[in-house]
C-alpha cells in the first residue's frame, strides 16, 4: 500500500471519528444544555412554551444523530472497503460529502444565513483532500 493511500484512509478515519465525537457533544447540548438559536438562548426563544423548547431541542438532537451516523459510516467505510482499495467507496465518500456541503450551503441563497456552514465546509474540505491523496486508485485496473 502506498504512503499516500495510508495517509488518505487514516485522515478519513480521523475525520469520521471527529465528526462522531462533535455530534455526540452536540446531542448532549441539545438534550441537556443551554445553547443559542440566532444568538438568543433556546429558553428565551421558547419563552416558557414547553412544546417549543422540546421542538428546538429535538431538531438539534435529530441533526446531531444524523451527523453521528454520517461520521460513523465514514469511519467504517474508510477503515474497511476504502482502505482495501475499493473504487466505489472513493466515489461514495466524495458524493456524500459534497451532498452534505451542498445542502448546508443552501442556507445562504434560501434564507440568507452564513452561520452554520463552517462545520460542513471543514469536513468536506478534509475529506476531499484525503480523497485526492489517493485519486490514483480511480485509474488503477480493477
Amino acid at each position: 500500500m502506498s504512503k499516500l493511500r495510508t495517509v488518505s484512509w487514516v485522515l478519513l478515519v480521523i475525520a469520521g471519528v471527529l465528526v462522531v465525537l462533535v455530534s455526540l457533544l452536540s446531542a448532549n447540548i441539545a438534550y441537556r444544555g443551554r445553547y443559542a438559536v440566532g444568538g438568543v438562548s433556546v429558553n428565551e426563544v421558547a419563552m416558557g412554551r414547553e412544546a417549543v423548547l422540546l421542538g428546538l431541542r429535538g431538531a438539534r438532537g435529530t441533526a446531531a444523530a444524523w451527523s453521528a451516523a454520517f461520521g460513523l459510516l465514514l469511519t467504517l467505510i474508510a477503515a474497511g472497503p476504502y482502505r482495501r482499495g475499493d473504487v466505489t467507496s472513493w466515489w461514495a465518500i466524495l458524493v456524500s460529502s459534497l451532498l452534505l456541503l451542498g445542502l448546508a450551503a443552501l442556507r445562504l441563497p434560501l434564507i440568507g444565513l452564513r452561520f452554520g456552514i463552517s462545520s460542513p465546509l471543514i469536513v468536506t474540505a478534509v475529506v476531499v483532500i484525503a480523497l485526492l491523496l489517493d485519486v490514483r486508485r480511480l485509474g488503477a485496473p480493477r
